[in-house]
């Protein structure tokens, strides 16, 4: 119980700063194409440069948050993802360490987005924020399912079948998530995560709704989960050799 107490304490800090930092990127992004003079530079429709230096501010972000994440024991700020990992059979977490982690993390993404609009210049308030529902209550909620389910069995493999290098699972992993960015950003932002798009809904009073919860909290679950069970049956665990005790 300790150690899922010290967790959930860590989910807090952790998801604070990951709301903080990554609800940035699109602002950054933004403001390093316009130092090289790059934001209007395109082919056939699609800003390249844009798509590139997103990437690799993604890259670095999963790296450091993966790092810090580990050295603080395992803390997380995606609740789909200690979901998936349970129903994979992986990872030591329980029914009751993750009712533990979750309100944790929905407390950590509440402080970062509150904190972030606080520090945050007024003129580049409007750069930052959460995900946005941009389709119908339906398809938003089932392209969050879809989209999660997709990146949620990318991820399980590229972690758990993938290379053994750190630097290229991050790699891969980032690519991953950006493709997915850009495939969801027409219908629902997209978010892939609750907490993240709790914690904006908070400060915009939408957290209670049950548009919110439908979207971003049912469908995304469901996705994980079934995504996780997909890859537990494609990808068995090896059976456990017991040894046999001599005579």
């Amino acid at each position: 119980m300790a150690n899922a107490i010290l967790l959930a304490i860590a989910d807090a800090v952790l998801t604070f700063i990951w709301v903080f930092i990554s609800s940035t990127l699109g602002l950054v992004t933004t403001e390093i194409l316009k130092a090289f003079n790059l934001e209007f530079v395109s082919y056939n429709g699609v800003n390249y440069p844009f798509i590139i230096i997103t990437t690799l501010l993604i890259f670095v972000i999963i790296f450091t948050f993966t790092a810090i994440g580990n050295a603080m024991g395992g803390a997380s700020f995606n609740p789909t993802g200690n979901a998936s990992f349970y129903a994979a059979g992986l990872g030591s977490d329980t029914l009751f360490s993750m009712a533990l982690r979750f309100p944790a993390q929905a407390l950590g993404a509440v402080g970062g987005a509150m904190a972030i609009m606080e520090v945050m210049p007024p003129k580049y308030r409007h750069m930052i924020g959460g995900p946005v529902l941009k389709v119908d209550l339906h398809t938003g909620a089932i392209a969050e399912g879809v989209l999660t389910f997709v990146i949620t069995f990318v991820v399980l493999f590229i972690i758990i079948k993938g290379p053994r290098s750190e630097f290229l699972k991050t790699l891969m992993m980032s690519i991953s998530t950006v493709a997915v960015i850009v495939a969801g950003s027409a219908y629902t932002g997209p978010s892939m995560n609750p907490i993240l798009a709790y914690g904006w809904a908070y400060l915009d009073n939408w957290h209670h709704t049950w548009d919110q919860f439908y979207v971003y909290w049912i469908c995304p679950f469901i996705g994980a989960i079934l995504a996780a069970w997909l890859f537990r049956a494609v990808f068995p665990a090896p059976p456990k050799v017991v040894k046999q005790k001599k005579a």
